[in-house]
Parts: structure tokens; C-alpha cells; sequence
């Protein structure tokens, strides 16, 4: 019998053999772009800035940079440039798994790729088997899974381990064992991000430092149990509903999940997004009508989005970027939810607040039973002169449905990253990152 981590890893090795195809690595250079720009964004900002002073004994020293071009050892660099590319909640998403692929997935493959001093083609053909290997997983754990578990916390893991196998080199065993290992290191709670905590950041981070250690580990002859994922008491029945492990194995290599990518267009949980277009759209349907004109918003939606973005009165950055209502609000009064809606003269920002009491949310069951594989909402606007419109958003932008371009990405790149480094160092890092297979090493 082939066992799971078996038939990734068999997969893995037939892959490296292979030429990476055109669109599929054009799409790892987008998720490399995208990571790079939350990466930046979060690298000044807690929990990350205060890693680096519970690490510092890994720090300074190390093959592997911090963002910031601080010297790590791999598992910190992971850890802590993990963390920071999920801080300020701008990563990527693979919609079927309810999973942001990118923090600890690329976090790990570049750690790996700098302590085994491998080509930019070799970081991102890691890069590339690390989203196959987790989002193949993500999916078929499903809704169930994402009742309790933070998944970029627990399938991150299976990225970061994959892509730093892949790119350390493992043969097919030992890969199958550096999978067998991270399962039992999957972890992250939901209840970690439902009240104000630094958590939520961190299972990325950790995620990505397992995955760094579970490859090192089997590298060095660390053994698994090898069917862990699909046993009795092993991943899919302890922390799902007992997953079919044919469908995520029965496209792979002949599909690549990397292609079906949502990039964020809005700095907060990805469950609002649909929401926030939905009621700019009605907006612009009553003639970009004022929030004070405002008298009520009814917002429908799906189960997770009202219990994800559950803050109805958030006091702190991390609380009003999972708060439904406040980036709604946000978004009726000012056009748009960027970095600014969170600093703190936002936060406290009069018509926002005044706004938020006149938003009602509730659940659409039409909407709930599409999810996680739709994204969508109902939005209703009435004004208080009497005028009323609704949009129904099936999807969010971004979405594959609905993507970002390169030239989306890039403005976005530019607007996180040039506030950190500066316009010219983050155009040349820009440069490097969309000629990344051809670069001779994987620094940015």
C-alpha cells in the first residue's frame, strides 16, 4: 500500500526531474511578489520586531537573512520572516483550503534555499512543490477542519516542509518521512486570532520553522510514521472527517494549484472581502453616496466570515483587521481599506464609528453552503433620503476568478514595500524577484 506522504514524495521526485512549465513558474514569481510585499509590510511590526529579541541568540549569525538583511540561523529565519509576511494580513490565499500558501511555504523555502546555497530556479521550483503538497492537503481536509484549526498554522506546515525537502534534496524516502514527521508538528487554534493576541502571525511562523526542521530532520535519518495522514488515528480523522486521500492525489503533476492563487486587494481578513466589494459596488450604484447619508447596511454572508471577522467593537489593529463591520465602514467612508484604515487615528475615526451601528450582518445559507469554494456576499444599502440599491458579490476581487494582474501586483508590491526600503531598493528587489529562475542564488 502507497501511503500519502508516499505518493507526495513520489511526485516530489518526479518533479525535480522535470522542466518547471512556463505558466506555472510565472505564477511562483506572482507568489514570490506577493510574499515579498507582505514580508516588508510586517517585518517593523510586532510580533516580529520582538522575535528578534526573544531570538537574538540565532540572530547575527546564520546563512539566511531576515527581510531586513539581519543574519539568521534557517529555523529562526523561518520563524520569524514567516511571521512577519502574515502580520499585516496581505498574503496570498488558496481559496479551497481557507489557507494563506505564501508565510510559511516561501518563509521555509527561502530559508532552506539560502542554507543550502541553491539557484533561484531550485527556490522556487520548492516554492512550487510546497503549494501542491499543502493546498492538495488543505482541500481535502476541508470545512471541518477549519471548525477548530488555524489552517496556515497546520497545513502551512506541510508546505514549509515540502518546498525546504524539495529543496534540500531529498530522495523520495526521505521526503515521505520529513512529511510523516511535520504531521505531528501541525498545530494552530482558531481561539488564537478571537480575541487580541499576536498568535495568528505566529502559526505561520512556526509552521515554516517545522517545516525547516522536519526536512533537516529526516536529511539526517529522522524516521515517521509514514501513514500518518490517512490512519485511524493519524491527521485526516483526528482533525477532519476522514478526508478521500484519492481525490488530492488524482490531478497531481497534471494540475498546478500554484495557477489558482487569490491575491489580496485589501489590508484585512480575506472573509470581509466580498462584503467590502459588494458594498463599494452598491455605493457606486447610489452615486458614491456619503457614509454620514448612510442609514443602514445589511450585510449577508457566510458562517465563517461572521465568526472569523466576529469584532464588533475593535480597539486594536489586529482586532478592527477581523472586524466585519468596521472594515466595511471603513471602506463606505474612505474608498478603501489600506495600511492607513488601521493606524490609530483611523481606528477612532468618527464616521467610521458612527457608520458601524448602522451595519447589521447575518447569514445567507445560499451564500454559507457555496464555501469555502465561493466567496461571496449580499450587500444592501439604504440611504436616508429614502434610496435604496443591492449587489449581490459572487466572488472577491482578486480571486482566480477575478484575479490581480502583474501590473496590480506590482503597485501593490510598491505600496507596501517602498514606505520600509525606499523606491529604488524596492524596484531593484522588484527586478530580481520576476527574474528569480535565472538569479545564481535565492537572496532578495
Amino acid at each position: 500500500m502507497t501511503h500519502v506522504t508516499e505518493a507526495f514524495a513520489a511526485w516530489a521526485a518526479e518533479f525535480a526531474r522535470q522542466p518547471i512549465p512556463e505558466d506555472v513558474l510565472h505564477h511562483a514569481k506572482r507568489a514570490l511578489v506577493d510574499w515579498t510585499a507582505a514580508l516588508y509590510a510586517g517585518a517593523k511590526m510586532p510580533p516580529a520586531t520582538l522575535l528578534e529579541t526573544a531570538l537574538a541568540d540565532d540572530l547575527d549569525r546564520g546563512p539566511c537573512a531576515l527581510a531586513l538583511g539581519r543574519k539568521a540561523t534557517p529555523r529562526t529565519a523561518a520563524l520569524i520572516n514567516g511571521s512577519a509576511a502574515h502580520t499585516a494580513e496581505v498574503d496570498d490565499i488558496f481559496r479551497d483550503a481557507i489557507y494563506h500558501p505564501g508565510a510559511p511555504t516561501i518563509a521555509a523555502a527561502l530559508a532552506a534555499a539560502q542554507d543550502a546555497k541553491v539557484s533561484g530556479e531550485a527556490f522556487l521550483r520548492g516554492v512550487i512543490v510546497g503549494y501542491e503538497v499543502s493546498c492538495r492537503i488543505g482541500a481535502a481536509m476541508g470545512r471541518a477542519h477549519y471548525k477548530y484549526w488555524h489552517n496556515t498554522g497546520t497545513i502551512g506546515t506541510f508546505g514549509a516542509t515540502a518546498a525546504a525537502a524539495s529543496i534540500y534534496g531529498l530522495d523520495a524516502r526521505a521526503f515521505a518521512h520529513a512529511l510523516a514527521t511535520c504531521t505531528t508538528f501541525a498545530a494552530g487554534l482558531q481561539q488564537a486570532y478571537r480575541m487580541d493576541s499576536m498568535s495568528k502571525p505566529l502559526h505561520a511562523g512556526r509552521a515554516a520553522e517545522a517545516g525547516v526542521a522536519a526536512a533537516q530532520m529526516a536529511r539526517a535519518g529522522v524516521r515517521g510514521a509514514l501513514d500518518i495522514i490517512e490512519a485511524d488515528a493519524g491527521f485526516g480523522k483526528a482533525m477532519s472527517n476522514g478526508p478521500d486521500w484519492s481525490k488530492p492525489l488524482a490531478t497531481l503533476g497534471h494540475e498546478f494549484l500554484i495557477t489558482q492563487m487569490t491575491f489580496k486587494n485589501h489590508t484585512c481578513c480575506g472573509h470581509t472581502f466580498a462584503p467590502i466589494d459588494g458594498a463599494l459596488e452598491v455605493q457606486r450604484q447610489l452615486g458614491g453616496v456619503e457614509a454620514v447619508d448612510i442609514s443602514r447596511v445589511c450585510v449577508a454572508t457566510y458562517r465563517p466570515a461572521l465568526e472569523v471577522a466576529c469584532y464588533e467593537d475593535p480597539r486594536t489593529e489586529a482586532e478592527a483587521r477581523f472586524s466585519l463591520k468596521y472594515v466595511v465602514a471603513t471602506a463606505l467612508a474612505h474608498g478603501s481599506v489600506r495600511l492607513a484604515a488601521f493606524e490609530p487615528a483611523r481606528l477612532n475615526d468618527k464616521t467610521t464609528r458612527e457608520l458601524m451601528q448602522r451595519i447589521e450582518t447575518t447569514l445567507d445559507s445560499e451564500v454559507d453552503a457555496r464555501f469555502p469554494n465561493a466567496r461571496a456576499a449580499r450587500v444592501e444599502i439604504e440611504t436616508k433620503d429614502g434610496r435604496k440599491a443591492s449587489h449581490f458579490q459572487p466572488t472577491r476581487k482578486g480571486d482566480p476568478d477575478a484575479p490581480l494582474s502583474d501590473l496590480d501586483l506590482d503597485a501593490k508590491y510598491f505600496e507596501l514595500t517602498e514606505p520600509v526600503i525606499g523606491r529604488a531598493k524596492a524596484a531593484a528587489v522588484l527586478e530580481r524577484l520576476w527574474g528569480m529562475e535565472g538569479a545564481g542564488s535565492a537572496a532578495l
